[in-house]
Protein backbone atom coordinates (compact mmCIF):
# COMPACT_ATOMS: atom_id res chain seq x y z
CA UNK A 1 0.00 0.00 0.00
CA UNK A 2 3.29 2.20 0.44
CA UNK A 3 2.62 3.56 -3.61
CA UNK A 4 -1.03 3.76 -3.25
CA UNK A 5 -0.49 6.20 -0.54
CA UNK A 6 2.08 8.02 -1.63
CA UNK A 7 0.85 8.62 -5.57
CA UNK A 8 -2.79 9.51 -3.49
CA UNK A 9 -1.33 12.18 -1.19
CA UNK A 10 0.11 13.43 -4.57
CA UNK A 11 -2.97 13.78 -6.27
CA UNK A 12 -4.65 15.25 -2.99
CA UNK A 13 -2.15 17.94 -2.65
CA UNK A 14 -4.27 20.85 -4.29
CA UNK A 15 -6.93 20.31 -1.29
CA UNK A 16 -3.91 19.31 1.31
CA UNK A 17 -2.38 23.21 0.78
CA UNK A 18 -5.43 24.96 0.82
CA UNK A 19 -6.18 22.83 4.61
CA UNK A 20 -2.39 24.11 5.15
CA UNK A 21 -3.08 27.80 4.50
CA UNK A 22 -5.85 27.96 6.68
CA UNK A 23 -4.55 26.77 9.50
CA UNK A 24 -1.43 28.79 8.50
CA UNK A 25 -3.83 32.05 9.51
CA UNK A 26 -4.25 31.11 12.91
CA UNK A 27 -0.91 29.47 13.59
CA UNK A 28 1.86 31.74 12.35
CA UNK A 29 5.31 30.76 13.65
CA UNK A 30 5.10 27.31 14.77
CA UNK A 31 8.47 26.01 16.01
CA UNK A 32 7.55 22.34 16.04
CA UNK A 33 4.98 20.71 13.66
CA UNK A 34 4.01 16.77 14.67
CA UNK A 35 2.56 15.15 11.56
CA UNK A 36 1.00 11.90 13.53
CA UNK A 37 0.22 9.11 11.13
CA UNK A 38 2.09 10.43 8.67
CA UNK A 39 2.21 7.81 6.37
CA UNK A 40 4.28 8.39 3.25
CA UNK A 41 5.82 11.96 4.31
CA UNK A 42 3.48 13.68 2.04
CA UNK A 43 1.46 15.68 3.99
CA UNK A 44 4.21 15.89 6.29
CA UNK A 45 7.08 17.76 3.54
CA UNK A 46 4.26 19.96 2.47
CA UNK A 47 3.98 21.57 6.38
CA UNK A 48 7.99 21.67 6.08
CA UNK A 49 7.37 23.83 2.79
CA UNK A 50 4.77 26.14 4.33
CA UNK A 51 6.05 26.67 7.59
CA UNK A 52 10.08 27.27 6.35
CA UNK A 53 10.96 28.01 10.11
CA UNK A 54 9.76 24.99 11.82
CA UNK A 55 11.01 21.86 12.27
CA UNK A 56 8.77 18.76 11.38
CA UNK A 57 8.62 15.29 12.70
CA UNK A 58 6.70 12.27 10.81
CA UNK A 59 5.42 10.20 13.43
CA UNK A 60 4.01 6.77 12.27
CA UNK A 61 3.67 3.08 13.06
CA UNK A 62 5.30 1.99 10.10
CA UNK A 63 9.17 2.33 9.78
CA UNK A 64 9.13 1.58 5.46
CA UNK A 65 6.51 4.38 5.17
CA UNK A 66 9.02 6.90 7.28
CA UNK A 67 12.24 5.71 4.94
CA UNK A 68 9.75 7.38 2.29
CA UNK A 69 9.32 10.36 4.33
CA UNK A 70 13.07 11.02 5.21
CA UNK A 71 13.77 10.57 1.38
CA UNK A 72 11.22 12.40 0.08
CA UNK A 73 12.48 15.08 2.62
CA UNK A 74 16.07 15.05 1.28
CA UNK A 75 15.03 15.39 -2.17
CA UNK A 76 13.07 18.66 -1.20
CA UNK A 77 15.59 19.93 0.89
CA UNK A 78 14.31 19.86 4.04
CA UNK A 79 15.86 17.16 5.74
CA UNK A 80 17.87 19.34 8.09
CA UNK A 81 14.60 20.06 9.91
CA UNK A 82 12.91 17.15 9.29
CA UNK A 83 12.59 14.05 11.51
CA UNK A 84 10.93 10.80 12.01
CA UNK A 85 9.47 9.17 15.06
CA UNK A 86 8.46 4.91 14.84
CA UNK A 87 5.91 4.08 17.21
CA UNK A 88 2.41 3.34 17.72
CA UNK A 89 -0.06 6.11 18.54
CA UNK A 90 -0.47 7.95 21.02
CA UNK A 91 2.24 6.51 22.77
CA UNK A 92 5.02 7.01 20.52
CA UNK A 93 4.53 11.04 21.06
CA UNK A 94 5.77 10.36 24.45
CA UNK A 95 9.19 10.39 22.74
CA UNK A 96 9.12 14.01 21.60
CA UNK A 97 11.52 15.67 22.90
CA UNK A 98 9.48 18.91 23.09
CA UNK A 99 5.72 19.77 23.38
CA UNK A 100 4.35 20.90 19.41
CA UNK A 101 2.98 23.96 18.27
CA UNK A 102 1.09 21.85 15.68
CA UNK A 103 -0.07 18.43 15.91
CA UNK A 104 -1.74 17.47 12.68
CA UNK A 105 -3.72 13.66 12.53
CA UNK A 106 -4.94 13.27 9.11
CA UNK A 107 -7.31 10.36 9.44
CA UNK A 108 -5.03 8.33 11.70
CA UNK A 109 -7.03 9.02 14.90
CA UNK A 110 -10.09 6.63 13.49
CA UNK A 111 -7.67 3.95 14.06
CA UNK A 112 -6.98 3.87 17.60
CA UNK A 113 -9.32 2.29 19.48
CA UNK A 114 -10.68 5.25 22.38
CA UNK A 115 -10.39 7.90 20.10
CA UNK A 116 -11.61 10.34 22.93
CA UNK A 117 -8.11 9.17 24.58
CA UNK A 118 -6.25 9.65 21.82
CA UNK A 119 -7.06 12.69 21.64
CA UNK A 120 -6.36 13.23 24.87
CA UNK A 121 -2.94 12.33 24.95
CA UNK A 122 -2.84 14.55 21.83
CA UNK A 123 -3.68 18.08 23.77
CA UNK A 124 -0.92 16.79 26.45
CA UNK A 125 1.73 17.02 23.69
CA UNK A 126 0.79 20.61 22.61
CA UNK A 127 2.48 23.43 24.24
CA UNK A 128 0.34 26.19 25.56
CA UNK A 129 -1.51 27.95 22.56
CA UNK A 130 -0.40 25.04 20.86
CA UNK A 131 -3.02 23.78 18.12
CA UNK A 132 -4.39 20.65 17.43
CA UNK A 133 -5.17 20.03 13.70
CA UNK A 134 -7.57 16.75 13.05
CA UNK A 135 -8.44 15.99 9.53
CA UNK A 136 -11.78 13.48 9.79
CA UNK A 137 -14.90 13.28 8.15
CA UNK A 138 -15.82 14.79 4.27
CA UNK A 139 -17.45 13.63 1.72
CA UNK A 140 -16.90 10.00 -0.50
CA UNK A 141 -14.42 10.28 -3.21
CA UNK A 142 -16.83 9.94 -6.97
CA UNK A 143 -14.80 9.52 -10.28
CA UNK A 144 -17.85 8.58 -12.56
CA UNK A 145 -20.91 9.78 -13.44
CA UNK A 146 -24.32 7.76 -11.74
CA UNK A 147 -24.89 5.96 -14.68
CA UNK A 148 -21.95 4.45 -16.52
CA UNK A 149 -23.54 2.71 -19.36
CA UNK A 150 -22.82 -0.68 -18.12
CA UNK A 151 -24.48 -2.55 -15.06
CA UNK A 152 -27.18 -0.96 -12.96
CA UNK A 153 -26.52 2.90 -12.37
CA UNK A 154 -25.54 3.88 -8.31
CA UNK A 155 -22.45 1.40 -8.43
CA UNK A 156 -20.62 3.90 -6.14
CA UNK A 157 -23.27 4.61 -4.25
CA UNK A 158 -23.74 0.86 -2.85
CA UNK A 159 -19.63 0.44 -2.98
CA UNK A 160 -20.45 3.97 -0.11
CA UNK A 161 -22.39 1.20 1.53
CA UNK A 162 -20.34 -1.60 1.91
CA UNK A 163 -17.05 0.55 2.64
CA UNK A 164 -19.30 1.93 5.44
CA UNK A 165 -20.40 -1.30 6.59
CA UNK A 166 -16.39 -2.73 6.68
CA UNK A 167 -15.28 0.86 8.34
CA UNK A 168 -18.16 -0.10 11.42
CA UNK A 169 -16.40 -3.34 11.39
CA UNK A 170 -12.76 -2.22 11.71
CA UNK A 171 -14.02 -0.02 14.39
CA UNK A 172 -15.49 -2.52 17.00
CA UNK A 173 -12.29 -4.82 16.24
CA UNK A 174 -9.75 -2.48 17.28
CA UNK A 175 -8.22 -2.93 20.46
CA UNK A 176 -10.40 -0.89 23.15
CA UNK A 177 -12.43 0.25 20.63
CA UNK A 178 -14.95 2.92 22.21
CA UNK A 179 -17.94 3.88 20.45
CA UNK A 180 -18.23 8.00 20.70
CA UNK A 181 -20.51 10.35 18.51
CA UNK A 182 -18.11 12.06 16.16
CA UNK A 183 -18.74 15.16 17.17
CA UNK A 184 -15.20 16.14 16.39
CA UNK A 185 -15.82 19.80 18.08
CA UNK A 186 -17.32 18.58 21.26
CA UNK A 187 -14.46 15.67 21.48
CA UNK A 188 -11.68 18.24 21.08
CA UNK A 189 -13.53 20.39 23.76
CA UNK A 190 -13.56 17.36 25.70
CA UNK A 191 -9.55 17.16 25.50
CA UNK A 192 -9.32 20.09 27.10
CA UNK A 193 -8.95 22.22 24.08
CA UNK A 194 -10.53 25.51 22.99
CA UNK A 195 -11.52 27.76 20.24
CA UNK A 196 -12.63 24.94 17.67
CA UNK A 197 -13.00 25.86 14.32
CA UNK A 198 -14.09 23.78 11.06
CA UNK A 199 -13.93 23.70 7.56
CA UNK A 200 -13.93 21.52 4.33
CA UNK A 201 -11.65 21.63 1.10
CA UNK A 202 -12.41 20.40 -2.05
CA UNK A 203 -10.39 18.50 -4.47
CA UNK A 204 -12.23 18.71 -8.04
CA UNK A 205 -10.19 17.43 -10.98
CA UNK A 206 -13.18 17.25 -13.95
CA UNK A 207 -13.29 15.04 -16.38
CA UNK A 208 -10.93 13.73 -18.80
CA UNK A 209 -8.82 13.06 -15.76
CA UNK A 210 -4.86 13.03 -15.94
CA UNK A 211 -3.86 9.86 -16.13
CA UNK A 212 -1.84 9.96 -12.34
CA UNK A 213 -5.90 10.47 -11.25
CA UNK A 214 -6.93 7.22 -13.40
CA UNK A 215 -3.89 5.43 -11.61
CA UNK A 216 -5.10 6.39 -8.11
CA UNK A 217 -9.26 5.65 -9.26
CA UNK A 218 -7.82 2.15 -10.30
CA UNK A 219 -5.99 1.49 -7.21
CA UNK A 220 -8.66 2.63 -4.95
CA UNK A 221 -11.30 0.65 -7.37
CA UNK A 222 -9.25 -2.15 -6.65
CA UNK A 223 -8.44 -2.30 -3.15
CA UNK A 224 -12.51 -2.00 -2.71
CA UNK A 225 -12.71 -4.88 -5.29
CA UNK A 226 -10.82 -7.09 -2.71
CA UNK A 227 -12.30 -5.86 0.59
CA UNK A 228 -15.83 -5.32 -0.51
CA UNK A 229 -16.33 -7.26 -3.30
CA UNK A 230 -17.64 -10.39 -1.75
CA UNK A 231 -20.56 -7.68 -0.57
CA UNK A 232 -21.57 -7.11 -4.21
CA UNK A 233 -24.15 -9.01 -6.08
CA UNK A 234 -23.08 -10.93 -9.64
CA UNK A 235 -24.05 -8.21 -12.28
CA UNK A 236 -22.01 -5.12 -10.12
CA UNK A 237 -19.06 -7.49 -9.92
CA UNK A 238 -18.62 -8.13 -13.32
CA UNK A 239 -19.55 -3.92 -13.58
CA UNK A 240 -16.19 -3.68 -11.04
CA UNK A 241 -14.36 -6.27 -12.96
CA UNK A 242 -14.87 -4.25 -16.64
CA UNK A 243 -14.15 -0.55 -14.73
CA UNK A 244 -10.48 -2.44 -13.91
CA UNK A 245 -9.54 -4.18 -16.98
CA UNK A 246 -7.47 -1.79 -18.40
CA UNK A 247 -8.34 -3.82 -22.18
CA UNK A 248 -11.97 -2.60 -21.54
CA UNK A 249 -13.15 0.76 -23.35
CA UNK A 250 -15.27 0.66 -20.54
CA UNK A 251 -12.83 0.67 -17.91
CA UNK A 252 -11.16 3.30 -15.83
CA UNK A 253 -8.04 3.39 -17.71
CA UNK A 254 -9.73 4.39 -20.80
CA UNK A 255 -13.11 6.08 -19.73
CA UNK A 256 -13.44 10.18 -21.00
CA UNK A 257 -15.66 10.76 -18.38
CA UNK A 258 -13.60 9.96 -15.42
CA UNK A 259 -13.26 12.83 -12.99
CA UNK A 260 -12.04 12.91 -8.72
CA UNK A 261 -14.44 15.09 -6.39
CA UNK A 262 -14.33 14.61 -2.94
CA UNK A 263 -14.26 16.53 0.55
CA UNK A 264 -12.08 16.29 3.85
CA UNK A 265 -12.98 18.06 6.77
CA UNK A 266 -10.94 19.72 9.19
CA UNK A 267 -11.31 20.67 12.64
CA UNK A 268 -8.75 22.74 15.26
CA UNK A 269 -8.99 23.22 18.58
CA UNK A 270 -6.17 25.23 21.05
CA UNK A 271 -4.89 24.34 24.10
CA UNK A 272 -5.28 26.89 26.95
CA UNK A 273 -2.45 28.91 27.99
Amino acid sequence: MAEQLETQAELYTPLYERALAWIGKEVTEPGLIVDAGSGPGVISCLFADAFPGARVVAVDGSGELLERARSRAERLGVADRFGTLTGELPQALDDLEYPADLLWASRSLHHLGDQQAALSAFADRLAPDGTLALMEGGLPMRWLPRDIGIGRPGLQARLDVLEEERFTRMRTELPGSVDVTEDWPALLTAAGLKHTRTRSFLLDLPAPAPDRARAVVAARLGRLREIVGDGLDAEDRATVDRLLDPQDPASVHRRTDLFVLTAHTVHTAVKPH
